[in-house]
């Protein structure tokens, strides 16, 4: 796998306000690209990963990267390719999406080799929306050991709309089976019009509630969530179900989906506190 480093800025100056931007090429033909903000090698390393279809620059994480290395923490914020070269902006709802969630674990599996790679021997992954979820099937998949904690911020399911998501999941299994490659037109998260292949579509809708739930209880690493009261994006009862099961979880009073405005300072200071909280021996 190839890695290309550059663009290191301020070079001069102390190690803590070290930016570069980061190139891996993730499959054949796709690379991809991560800022990489250098801290302190006493703390952890934070993976930190945008949203549904967004890249590094969405305010709500970005924002975080920059109070993060402020603290002294070094931060890597990869944009996932979503099988285009090099991307760069987010991505319409209304596009052919032909990447799927194993595409998106085996993309934050490199990163995370990368960090390992560059001395980094523990590992906090720190996702908003459905960034959390992503982060959370990796850790499904099988962490790397230098993977010490997860904070899921605005952890959301990969909400299907009204449509029933058992028949959903069995016709789209149907269409795997026969081979179809036919795309897809179906509600997914935010989009109304998603367009994908029935292949990569199911890798997705399978991670509802209950599936979001169990990978919780069996994290094998420590988890924490930080959730606003006020997020109108997450399912009915969302917020409740994540209390069930006992999960560690800060509540963000009057805070959005996007955690913005006054609530910015609050996501901060929550994040920084579950990072200390992850460190303790």
């Amino acid at each position: 796998m190839r890695a290309l480093l550059f663009c290191l800025l301020l070079s001069a100056l102390p190690t803590s306000v070290h930016a570069a931007i980061v190139q891996l090429e993730m499959r054949p033909g796709i690379p991809a690209s991560a800022e990489y903000l250098a801290g302190q090698r006493d703390k952890p390393a934070v993976l930190l990963l945008h949203g549904f279809l967004q890249t590094r620059d969405f305010p709500t994480v970005a924002t975080l990267a920059r109070g993060l290395q402020d603290a002294g923490y070094t931060v890597l914020s990869p944009t996932l390719s979503l099988g285009i070269p090099n991307r760069m902006q987010s991505l319409a709802c209304e596009a052919v999406h032909r990447h799927s969630l194993d595409d998106d674990i085996a993309e934050i599996a490199h990163w995370v080799d990368w960090l390992k790679s560059h001395g980094h021997r523990s590992i906090v992954l720190l996702g908003h929306s459905f960034g959390s979820l992503q982060l959370l099937a990796y850790l499904a998949a099988g962490p790397d050991a230098t993977v010490k904690g997860y904070i899921g911020v605005s952890l959301i399911e990969a909400e299907v709309g009204t449509t029933p998501r058992a028949a959903l999941i069995a016709w789209l299994e149907s269409q795997v089976q026969l081979k179809q490659r036919t795309l897809v037109t179906q509600h997914l998260s935010y989009c109304r019009k998603y367009l994908s292949t029935s292949e990569a579509l199911l890798s997705y809708v399978r991670w509802d509630q209950s599936h979001t739930l169990s990978v919780l209880k069996q994290s094998p690493v420590n988890v924490t969530l930080i959730m606003g009261d006020a997020d109108d994006m997450l399912e009915r009862g969302w917020l409740k179900a994540l209390k069930h099961v006992q999960t560690p979880m800060v509540i963000v009073k009057d805070a959005n989906h996007f955690m913005d405005g006054e609530h910015e300072f609050d996501l901060l200071d929550h994040t920084l506190k579950s990072m200390d909280l992850l460190n303790r021996p």
